[in-house]
């Protein structure tokens, strides 16, 4: 039996969108879990974004941008739940490899940044995390966000100054407790 035109299309076109997906999964859940520093809210955030960009996969014009596109949807997603909902804290189900001779250094330091990095306002933690976790460009960030380019660069100073400040003050405190 032989498909009309319209379910062979149907049939394209749900095969494209799955091997895209199929192909960042990885990076979205990685990507939302360090937005939303809850790995069960990631999971519902990518799947949430996933159904979206299916239902508008036909608007999808330049197939060269299905990465921005796709960011897009996600970095909203996560920025709706964050606004929605307190978020309760990640935990990591593997702990990263320990650097060093002191094999608690690593862990440490890690800890305190996520620490700082929570302490964060959604808009500026979304700008960090896709600045200096994805090394995307501002101008990059700008497209994947929507925001202008100086926003996003206004959004990592400010989150940089007060990351740095968060730091600091930590070291200051006996035991560096954020």
């Amino acid at each position: 039996m032989q498909m009309g035109p319209r379910a062979s299309e149907r049939t394209e076109r749900r095969s494209a969108f799955e091997r895209f997906t199929q192909s960042r999964l990885d990076r979205a859940y990685r990507l939302a879990g360090l937005i939303l520093r809850d790995q069960s809210e990631a999971e519902d955030a990518v799947h949430d974004a996933a159904v979206q960009a299916w239902m508008h996969w036909q608007d999808l014009r330049d197939s060269e941008r299905m990465d921005a596109w796709f960011d897009r949807i996600l970095v909203n997603e996560c920025r709706s739940r964050l606004r929605r909902q307190s978020i309760r804290p990640l935990v990591l189900a593997d702990p990263p490899e320990p650097a060093g001779p002191d094999a608690f250094a690593g862990l440490h330091e890690r800890d305190r940044l996520r620490r700082a990095l929570a302490g964060l306002d959604a808009d500026h933690r979304i700008a960090v995390v896709l600045r200096y976790v994805d090394d995307l460009s501002p101008a990059e960030i700008a497209r994947r966000t929507g925001e202008r380019e100086g926003t996003v660069k206004s959004r990592l100073h400010y989150a940089l100054r007060q990351l740095r400040a968060t730091l600091d003050a930590a070291e200051r405190i006996p035991g560096g407790a954020l």
